[in-house]
């Protein structure tokens, strides 16, 4: 049994994972961003016989002082916490890097001072850009498109920092485009999966033509837990966590209209569009050395996954409660 902080706790993929550890027994302290009214994000709808075994503390990585204090005492941290969403990166640049930089540097400083065992740092496919060659491995060049991915590049390059120049082990978990319960409608998958749920006539989506590298949350979770045991030559390493397909966006629509027994035309939404030498064109993921080193690959198929996403948001899209814990 260990002691395991992850930050950004409350969001789609920490709060996954923070389920799957604790149901192993592990003891979770869980920073979810503050909030006013003291939200939980999606770790309040986990069941009490779980919640009892995790710690939820209200916070903001921006805080070094905060950060030190949750830092004692613990043998692993899983740092998700980050601003995440693209288009808004270009209406706020400077949140994002006070946030995914600073933040980042923070996490990484109260590890240090108090010797933890490992940090495993979340990063993005963002960060490689329109894929020069494919598929991508970790050797790609890295060229941000956006500000948010500029933001993960620079929190990538403080983490392997400081396994270099300290000895931190460090670990950087890179997933491709994860999908499944409890994601945000900004994503791509909820956003088709919303609109045909929800009966309507039309499919509105921005740019169709750029692929995507799809894997299910159980997926990326039991990656994230391979990069915290593996072993200590993992260490200053980034991991791909992506299933070695793509699909483009139109196409996985009509994956999802196959789904929901559903065929709708699809509608070119202007606003959705990214700033055209901004968009990613193809992702595609290597995921060798995963396989090789952590051990790790994607079990779930994309209908299966694209399945049970579908049911869990069945019931859920009137009140629209999947966009409140958005980080």
């Amino acid at each position: 049994m260990k002691t395991i902080l992850i930050t950004g706790a409350g969001g789609f993929i920490g709060s996954h994972l923070c389920e799957e550890l604790a149901r192993r027994g592990n003891r979770v302290r869980a920073m979810v961003h503050y909030r006013s009214e003291r939200s939980e994000g999606w770790l309040a709808e986990l069941p009490d016989v779980l919640r009892e075994r995790i710690e939820i503390i209200p916070g903001d990585v921006r805080d070094a002082g905060l950060v030190h204090r949750l830092m004692k005492g613990v043998d692993m941290v899983y740092h998700l916490a980050a601003m995440i969403g693209i288009p808004w990166s270009y209406e706020a640049p400077a949140s994002y890097v006070q946030t995914n930089v600073q933040g980042t540097l923070n996490v990484l400083e109260a590890a240090r001072a108090h010797g933890v065992r490992r940090v495993v740092h979340t990063s993005t496919s963002e960060v490689y850009g329109t894929a020069r060659r494919v598929p991508i491995d970790e050797d790609h060049p890295l060229q941000p498109q956006s500000p948010y991915a500029a933001s993960k590049v620079a929190a990538d390059a403080m983490a392997r920092s400081f396994h270099a120049s300290f000895g931190l082990p460090t670990v950087i978990a890179r997933p491709f485009n994860t999908y499944g319960p409890r994601q945000s409608q900004r994503a791509v998958l909820p956003t088709i999966l919303a609109q045909l749920l929800a009966g309507a006539n039309e499919l509105r989506l921005g740019a169709t033509a750029p692929t995507r590298d799809m894997n299910y949350i159980a997926d990326t979770v039991a990656g994230f837990i391979a990069c915290a045991d593996a072993p200590d030559d993992a260490n200053g390493q980034a991991f791909n966590l992506g299933s070695g397909n793509e699909i483009s966006i139109g196409d996985l629509a009509y994956t999802c209209m196959r789904s929901v027994g559903r065929e709708v035309p699809i509608v070119c939404d202007e606003q959705r569009l990214r700033p055209a030498a901004s968009e990613v064109e193809r992702l595609l993921a290597d995921n060798a050395r995963a396989r090789d080193i952590l051990n790790w690959q994607p079990r779930t198929s994309l209908e299966d996954g694209i399945t049970a996403t579908a049911e869990w948001m069945r019931g859920r899209i009137a009140s629209n409660a999947q966009t409140h814990y958005a980080i």
